[in-house]
């Protein structure tokens, strides 16, 4: 794709928590890339209820680029929720997400661009190498299998939260409400024409990383069971297993008790097999729980977000901006 021939809006989309320190700069940053790649763009920031300075600086970029606007929610609700409240504000035909802490660099946007073409709906930047700590690469790893399992698609394995896509494909999710929200599934609910482009992966240079080894673990567990139905498959499998293990343990008792004409002698044997059986009941009953969980939480009818409030543009010279954007999404910038 031709940037000189693009004419098409960007609604670009950030999560923000905790990032006072990274926002300026994010925005300084990725202005002249958005200026250079499409004809009209807007900036919303979402703020998953920061305990920092993060809405204050929001509300001054607010401010003093009427081509940002900020949401502010009631509480934390977690990344892909904030993600998926700013998408459903996105006002253009193309929507872009991207990280508050700058190990994306903006100035990688026009790959993403590029490989949009006819044929993709989607498409991630996946970093050549990521510049994590090792446990944090290694519960990246093991979100991405279960992103792979959620999506059923081998793109996951590039999945990330560097993504382009167009903005029709959110109408596949427009009623989704649940609680627990994976981007990544529900961009597949609405198409299969995935693709992937390698990225720069900057070092982290201002604030500190919100995500631990625990909480992208928690993550794809979230995932896994939230949005497919493997868990339940691995727990028939396991009682598939076991109930030929038992099968075949009363063979050996039968197939003993006929040519010795005694039964097998020992409590460790019993023990064993007791202990075999009950661990796998209850590791079958653990996974129904999970289910069974999420069921009741969305019973309760849990918001996926609830926005406190938003800003809008400072008008210039006095005068209302001719094109200010509601929050449905309106189109706030215009060259």
């Amino acid at each position: 794709m031709d940037l000189t021939d693009l004419r098409t809006g960007i609604s670009a989309v950030v999560p923000a928590y905790n990032s006072e320190l990274s926002l300026p700069e994010l925005v300084r940053r990725i202005e002249p890339v958005l200026d250079s790649v499409a004809t009209d763009y807007e900036l919303i920031l979402v703020d998953d209820c920061s305990r920092d300075g993060t809405w204050r600086v929001i509300q001054e970029l607010a401010h003093d680029h009427p081509w940002v606007r900020g949401i502010h929610l009631m509480r934390n609700y977690g990344q892909h929720n904030a993600v998926l409240c700013g998408i459903r504000q996105a006002g253009y035909e193309l929507t872009l997400t991207i990280d508050d802490d700058l190990h994306h660099p903006p100035e990688e946007i026009p790959k993403l661009v590029e490989r949009l073409t006819a044929d993709k709906d989607v498409v991630y930047g996946s970093p050549e190498k990521e510049t994590h700590g090792l446990w944090r690469n290694l519960a990246s790893q093991v979100t991405k299998v279960a992103l792979q399992s959620a999506m059923g698609a081998p793109i996951a394995r590039k999945a990330g939260p560097f993504r382009l896509f167009r903005t029709r494909v959110r109408d596949a999710f427009a009623g989704y409400d649940g609680p627990y929200v994976s981007v990544d599934v529900l961009l597949t609910w609405g198409t299969t024409r995935f693709a992937a482009v390698n990225v720069t992966h900057a070092q982290r240079t201002l604030g500190t990383s919100n995500y631990t080894f625990r909480k992208l673990v928690v993550h794809a567990v979230n995932m896994i069971t939230g949005f497919s139905t493997l868990p339940l498959q691995i727990s028939s499998l396991v009682g598939f297993c076991f109930t030929v293990l038992g099968t075949l343990a009363l063979f050996y008792v039968v197939i003993r008790y006929l040519i010795e004409g005694g039964s097998v002698p020992g409590f460790p044997f019993l023990a064993s097999m007791i202990a075999i059986f009950s661990g796998a009941q209850l590791f079958s009953l653990g996974i129904i729980g999970e289910y069974l969980a999420r069921m009741h939480a969305r019973s309760m009818q849990h918001p996926t977000y609830t926005v406190a409030e938003t800003t809008r543009p400072a008008p210039a010279n006095g005068d209302a901006p001719s094109r200010v954007p509601e929050l449905a999404g309106n189109r706030p910038r215009t060259r």
